[in-house]
């Protein structure tokens, strides 16, 4: 299994709304509340940018989530299993963890948990219903993970109709 240079990191792969809720559903539920202590990527140290490839960490003060999109529509969580002390070790590339970047993420840390929603794309096009994102309100912000066909993206704005947003405990819209 790929572990993206990541020493410990076995990540677990879902496809669709269902499997991920029944399988993190509670667990997930329990961030809301928890306030976000730190938050880290991967940086390329020699491009000067978000390694997009690599796992986004959200430390809920000491219960970290790793969240990781990869191909079209699987997504992977994962639960206290990164060490953000050990650097990325990934071929060609010069790797480190950061908590620092970008602003917007940063700005988030210190604050409580109000919201985690599991997301479905439902543009009218080929991925409409496919592609899971998780999205974390803030009292001062929102974070939403999303595929960006076969790495992570991330974008700082409230989900909008763009997505289904299911919240805690939902299984309709």
């Amino acid at each position: 299994m790929f572990d993206f240079g990541i020493p410990g990191y076995r990540p677990e792969w879902l496809s669709g709304r269902l499997a991920i809720t029944a399988v993190h559903g509670a667990r997930r539920a329990r961030l809301a509340g928890r306030r976000l202590t730190r938050a880290l990527l991967v940086w390329d140290l020699d491009e000067d940018e978000w390694f997009t490839d690599c796992p986004v960490l959200l430390d809920f003060e000491g219960e970290q989530v790793e969240i990781n999109h990869w191909k079209f529509d699987e997504l992977s969580i994962t639960w206290n299993t990164v060490d953000p002390a050990r650097a990325p070790d990934w071929p060609d590339f010069h790797l480190a963890w950061r908590d620092d970047v970008p602003d917007e993420l940063t700005a988030l840390t210190g604050q409580s948990c109000s919201a985690v929603e599991v997301l479905m794309w439902r543009d009218r096009d080929l991925v409409e219903g496919t592609i899971v994102s998780l999205g974390f309100g803030f009292p001062n912000g929102q974070v939403t993970i999303y595929n960006a066909l076969d790495e992570n993206g991330m974008e700082f704005t409230p989900p909008g109709d763009r997505y289904t947003r299911y919240g805690l405990g939902t299984s309709e819209p």
